[in-house]
């Protein structure tokens, strides 16, 4: 369970932040507050930060300690789970070829890696392909298909993709090739031709896990085959897969594909986290020791240092990559895999950068200073297709509105989109392309690819804005930073941050707590890092009281970072989130940056 993030109060009326955000405390009942701090025997503002998640006296104790024992719900609860479950269990018996067709992003690598684990585990003879991104494009196509089946496969699964795959999968069943699809993405009312669709999001399956990302569908299936072999004495002989081993895979997938931590899904990546920190996977093994990952891993690891890294292959390397990675026993190999991994996602941060600052500069001369509408649309010949989505996100973050992000080829054009809380973006593109204003698209409520012919850009943008407007207004305010707790500088104690563990794993529907640091004065501003871009500050109380690290990330040449270097003695308010900063052995709080604003007297 959690809180609606919208339920705020603005923290300081009438002000914009030095980033021009409003600054939104989160609401929460003081009383709650109170008495979970003291049930649970945690600082009062830990209470309060479980108070605004929607949790309760009698809950909040199972939501600091998820377990899969009581969260993970019946696999056959699915829609054709049984079906798909016994004729892959009956491929796994027979000894026929399968193979596992996956999308090239992380749900898709790490879905396809599940399956494999596993089913080699069982003593299958199975393979996975992944589409290359430019040749090939996103989910299954027929070409692709034939090939495999001609091959010798016998039985295709396709991840993350395949829902509204239609025509390929038609042709595909027309040739003899038995197709189970197991996505998560949102379907229509028709459904494809196929043997199995296993979704907890087709439009006729009434299942309360439509927040599954495609890894915990395929680790889901991978359970419900694990029993149809069981039951028909498959183990009597052979040593029975290792379910519980795979879910660092399925936490590193569940947590890039940006859904919901709650219910199953922070069970799954609560115990994810616990199997990774064993480092028993050797591809996990060799990326975190190329990224530079010494401590226990966490979340944030898996959404912003190890996932990239593996999306990296699919937007501008080699689409398998990381399905390779996450399935070799070679430590060797798995060496080699994650050091080009590294170096595709150093290409992609520079290829990102640039796009980045061409649809930042082309929105900007189209609003001429005026504030955007519901929507904002990007799009750009010779953009790398393998970059939209990330500059969608990052267009989404600036404007605080739906994004899209279009790379043209000549007359058509590769695009992804990202959504905020409140808007179905997946939906509004099924629309869109029903109505006959895409060549293909879909997606779920947060992100959303699509194909589109350069005519008919405009008028997809007005469709779009249309939708979108009924939701948000024309003129949606101003971006906001939801703030959990308020504290001084010598409040911000390793005890509280040792306590805000107790919370994570942290993403959407439980966002990592984030704290407005009062009136706190610079006593040292500094720039560090590689390319020295980001600025390391010290921060104290008034009076010298307490002492606070604290490092805006890339703000050292910003107006923030300007700012707050000529502060001239005056203090600041900071938003930021808390955390363990190790150096040398040595443990302390730091304060990660993300808004500042002058503080203002008699506040």
């Amino acid at each position: 369970m959690a809180g609606n993030p919208d339920s705020t109060e603005i923290l300081v009326d009438g002000r914009l932040s030095l980033l021009g955000k409003r600054w939104l405390l989160r609401r929460a009942d003081d009383r709650l507050a109170l008495a979970l701090s003291q049930r649970l025997h945690v600082p009062e503002v830990m209470g309060r930060i479980l108070a605004s998640r929607g949790l309760g006296l009698d809950d909040a104790a199972a939501f600091l300690e998820p377990k899969l024992k009581t969260l993970l719900p019946d696999p056959l609860h699915l829609k054709d789970m049984g079906k798909a479950a016994r004729r892959l269990a009956d491929a796994v018996r027979a000894g026929e070829d399968i193979a596992i067709f996956g999308d090239y992003d992380v749900d898709g690598a790490t879905s396809s890696a599940v399956f494999k684990r596993f089913l080699t585990a069982c003593g299958a003879r199975v393979r996975i392909y992944i589409p290359d991104r430019l040749e090939e494009g996103y989910g299954p196509n027929a070409p692709a298909l034939l090939k495999l089946h001609a091959d010798g496969v016998t039985l295709v699964v396709t991840v993350d993709c395949g829902q509204v795959a239609f025509d390929p999968l038609a042709q595909a069943a027309d040739a003899g090739l038995d197709v189970i699809v197991v996505d998560h993405h949102a379907g229509e009312a028709r459904q494809p031709k196929a043997f199995a669709v296993v979704n907890p999001n087709r439009i006729d399956d009434d299942s309360p896990h439509g927040q599954l990302a495609a890894v915990g569908v395929a680790f889901l299936t991978c359970v419900a085959v694990n029993r149809a072999l069981s039951d028909a004495g498959w183990f009597a002989d052979r040593r029975a897969p290792d379910l519980m081993g795979l879910l660092d895979i399925v936490a590193l997938g569940t947590v890039c594909d940006v859904v919901a931590l709650s219910g199953v899904n922070r069970a799954l990546v609560a115990q994810g986290l616990k199997v990774m920190a064993g480092r028993r996977n050797p591809g996990l093994n060799a990326l975190a020791d190329v990224a530079g990952v010494k401590e226990r891993p966490n979340a944030y690891h898996l959404g912003f240092v190890l996932g990239p890294r593996i999306n990296a292959g699919g937007r501008v390397g080699q689409s398998d990559l990381g399905a390779r990675l996450l399935t070799t026993d070679s430590a060797d190999e798995a060496l080699v895999l994650a050091q080009r991994l590294d170096a595709f996602n150093q290409e992609r941060q520079a290829v990102e950068a640039a796009v980045l600052d061409e649809a930042v500069a082309q929105v900007e001369a189209r609003l001429a200073g005026d504030l955007p509408g519901a929507v904002v649309i990007a799009s750009g010949d010779g953009w790398h297709p393998g970059v939209v989505g990330i500059v969608a996100s990052r267009l989404k973050d600036r404007y605080n509105r739906p994004a899209c992000v279009v790379a043209f080829d000549g007359a058509v054009g590769t695009a992804s989109g990202r959504s905020v809380s409140g808007v179905d973006l997946g939906a509004a593109v099924i629309a869109a392309r029903q109505s006959g204003l895409l060549i293909k698209g879909g997606g779920h409520a947060m992100a959303a690819g699509f194909g589109v012919e350069r005519d008919k850009l405009p008028a997809l943008e007005a469709f779009l804005a249309e939708r979108i407007e009924a939701v948000l207004g024309k003129s949606p305010p101003p971006p906001g930073v939801i703030v959990d707790a308020i504290a001084s500088v010598s409040g911000a104690t390793m005890g509280l941050v040792k306590n805000l563990e107790l919370a994570e794993p942290y993403g959407v529907a439980n966002p990592e707590p984030r704290f407005c640091i009062r009136e706190a004065y610079i006593a040292k501003a500094d720039p560090v890092g590689g390319d020295q871009s980001h600025l390391s500050l010290i921060l104290t109380g008034a009076g010298g009281q307490g002492r606070l690290k604290a490092i805006a990330f890339r703000a050292f040449d910003t107006d923030l970072g300007a700012t707050l270097r000529d502060h001239g003695g005056q203090p600041f308010d900071f938003v930021g989130r808390l955390r363990v900063n190790v150096w040398n052995g040595f443990e302390s709080v730091q304060l990660m940056v993300d808004d500042a604003s002058p503080s203002w007297p008699g506040k």
